[in-house]
C-alpha cells in the first residue's frame, strides 16, 4: 500500500505500461510553478511601480548616479 503512494514507485510502474506518467507530472509541474513565478513577478513590478508613482519628489534624496 505504501509503495503505490511513492511518486518514484507509481512512475517507475507506468513506464511500463503505455502512458509516460513521469512526462505528465514534469508537465503538470511546470504548469503550476510557472504562472505562480508569473505572479510573484507581476506583484512585484506592480508594486514598485506604485512606490515610484507615488514618491513625493520633496522626499527623495539628491543622489545622482552619473556624478
Amino acid at each position: 500500500m505504501l509503495d503505490s503512494l511513492i511518486a518514484c514507485a507509481t512512475c517507475a510502474n507506468n513506464f511500463r505500461g503505455d502512458g509516460n506518467a513521469a512526462g505528465w507530472s514534469i508537465l503538470f509541474m511546470l504548469g503550476v510553478i510557472v504562472p505562480m513565478l508569473g505572479g510573484v513577478v507581476f506583484c512585484m513590478v506592480r508594486l514598485i511601480r506604485r512606490s515610484d508613482s507615488t514618491l513625493d519628489p520633496d522626499l527623495c534624496d539628491d543622489f545622482d548616479a552619473n556624478a
